[in-house]
């Protein structure tokens, strides 16, 4: 089973009740795109795929599994030490480079060239862009701290989305990407296995791309503020702390887990 495949020591973590579990599954959510983007090509070779949706699929591609990669570098050799901006930039000033510091480095520069190939030829649209599909990343793995907690937040940020994208290319690049996590949804609240870093930021980059896609005005200026806001709040505030005090939120969070004494 998936289990099994991550069950390799150097893959196991402990999750939020201290319990063994293998982790970077996320590496199946952009491994699933594989052979779907083989046939869509297939399709666009002999003429019967969809005109115009090649650059889009691209796009969502390279951000899913750059930030795939970079998340998958900090799940194998990532501490719990120097977390948030605070605490890698600090580590940073002392002459030493962590993970996450790694992954903000990289995944910045991964989300400029995203911004800069997408359609916007505003030099601030192309860093707002950027900021955007950055923060989207690094929100899904903040969120990632209970089971199934950051594959529900995505499905309810791609509502909406979806609902704007429709059956364009946007909404069919990103449907693969999110029909694989909830088939991994289950095993995810059932502490089967966790997604790790792997997951969430390939889960993120995927949204913020395809908000970068498809959103124009107010709408994608609301998007890029409450990723800002939330993401200056999380060297603040602990998310499980606020989703545990909110009623609605927390039985949301808890909604399909195994039951526990603690909290996530």
């Amino acid at each position: 089973g998936t289990r099994e495949v991550f069950a390799s020591p150097t893959l196991v973590r402990t999750n939020y009740r201290d319990h063994r579990l293998p982790t970077a599954a996320g590496l199946l959510l952009v491994l699933a795109l594989v052979p779907v983007e083989a046939a869509r090509a297939v399709l666009d070779a002999t003429g019967l795929g969809r005109e115009g949706a090649s650059s889009a699929r691209a796009l969502l591609l390279l951000a899913s599994f750059a930030f795939a990669l970079l998340g998958l570098v900090d799940d194998l050799l990532g501490t719990a030490e120097d977390r948030g901006f605070r605490g890698h930039l600090a580590a940073m000033a002392r002459g030493r480079l962590t993970t996450g510091a790694l992954k903000l480095i990289g995944g910045g520069a991964v989300a400029l060239v995203v911004a800069a190939t997408a359609a916007a030829v505003d030099d601030w649209r192309i860093l707002g862009d950027a900021l955007l599909i950055a923060l989207a990343a690094n929100l899904a793995n903040l969120l990632d701290r209970a089971p199934g907690r950051v594959i529900k937040a995505s499905v309810i940020a791609w509502l909406p989305l979806a609902a704007v994208a429709g059956s364009g290319p946007v909404g069919l690049a990103v449907a693969p990407l999110m029909g694989a996590a909830l088939g991994l949804l289950g095993d995810d609240l059932h502490e089967r296995f966790m997604l790790g870093d792997t997951g969430a930021n390939a889960l993120g980059a995927a949204l913020g791309t395809a908000a970068v896609l498809e959103l124009e005005g107010v709408a994608w200026a609301a998007v890029l503020g409450v990723l800002v806001v939330a993401n200056l709040a999380s060297e603040v505030v602990s998310f499980s702390s606020l989703i545990e005090r909110v009623a609605p939120l927390r039985g949301l969070d808890l909604l399909g887990r195994r039951p526990t004494s603690g909290t996530g």
